[in-house]
């Protein structure tokens, strides 16, 4: 495993990606991280709600942390044993926090801390008109306050997500595509992040009005959401050995020039895409993930690249990565 490449796998959150826009792309995952060393994803792309069966070489990395990381801000600090997780929730402490708490606790043997929040974490979201999500976030300074100084190493935020019924029906129904809370989540996460320097993620609590797992039939790629009660323990699972934000950027750390690829949704560019593309770190883009904007019309500067390796699929992403481990010249092997 050692001589292989160290890789990030980004699947955006909020803008409608076919694969992992609902409730990850762990298969896809596990796949591109059985062809690496080290392989480095956002939340979004392995959270399931209830469920995360990443691979024991990914490591879990905050969206906008791993922007950061990728554009030489901070390095990453891996965990060696256990992190202390400190999981906030708003007041009162219902059953189900702790509930998903106690499991995480005595099913990963993980090292949490349940608080409660002074101020009330408000999170409301919004499905914008080019069919993308969004949302907005109050209370989340007061939280980065109360918490600024208590000993973890990352912090899980259990609260609801306010999303209009009538979304939220739609959703489940197919005639909205994105994943209508989830854009406000990143939204806190990275508000949060940022301000403490340390990994935060939230999962939402009491988010489904009734149980619905033996109602209705969804498609199969929400089908964890709605078999979830809690939306917890795959938070819990990736925060427990996440790595920790390096600012000193010690060299004995990850940092930016350990990662020899990125894989990523076709339709989409934002930081982690500049930034790679600054870095001569290659881009494998999968056509097959498709987002809300489709037909997206990349930057002037990338024309002709060749950092940018267009693939039809993730077996085809595998291979192309198998390449790279073996010093093959990937378009050698197909014949036109």
């Amino acid at each position: 495993m050692s001589n292989k490449l160290n890789g990030i796998f980004l699947v955006p959150t909020g803008i409608s990606a076919k694969i992992g826009g609902d409730a990850s792309c762990l298969a896809q995952v596990n796949l591109i991280a059985s062809c690496c060393n080290k392989l480095l994803v956002n939340p979004n792309s392995v959270n399931a709600s209830d469920i995360n069966c990443m691979a024991d070489n990914v490591l879990y990395v905050e969206g906008s942390s791993l922007d950061r990381f990728l554009s030489g801000i901070i390095n990453l600090k891996e965990t060696k044993t256990y992190n202390k997780i400190l999981c906030v929730v708003n007041s009162t402490i219902t059953p189900a926090s702790i509930n998903a708490v106690n499991a995480a606790i005595h099913t990963l043997g993980a090292n949490i801390t349940l608080l409660e929040l002074t101020t009330p974490l408000i999170l409301n979201a919004f499905v914008n008109e080019d069919g993308s999500a969004s949302g907005e976030v109050l209370g989340w300074k007061e939280l980065a306050h109360q918490v600024r100084d208590l000993d973890f190493d990352f912090l899980a935020i259990h609260t609801p997500i306010n999303c209009p019924e009538e979304i939220s029906n739609k959703y489940w129904a197919g005639e909205i595509l994105v994943n209508p809370w989830g854009a406000v989540e990143s939204k806190l996460s990275k508000l949060v992040s940022t301000a403490l320097n340390k990994q935060a993620v939230h999962s939402p609590v009491e988010f489904l009005t009734e149980s619905l797992f033996n109602k209705i039939v969804v498609k199969p790629s929400q089908a964890a959401e709605i078999i979830s009660s809690t939306f917890a323990w795959c938070m819990f699972k990736g925060g427990t050995r996440a790595p920790k934000i390096d600012m000193d950027k010690d060299c004995r750390n990850l940092s930016n020039t350990d990662i020899d690829f990125m894989v990523s949704p076709i339709d989409c560019w934002g930081p982690a895409h500049e930034a790679c593309f600054s870095n001569n770190i290659p881009i494998i883009i999968v056509r097959e993930n498709t987002t809300c904007y489709k037909n997206f019309i990349y930057p002037k500067y990338t024309s002709g690249s060749s950092n940018l390796i267009f693939v039809n699929n993730y077996l085809e992403a595998a291979g192309i990565i198998q390449c790279l481990n073996a010093g093959i010249y990937h378009k050698i092997i197909t014949r036109n």
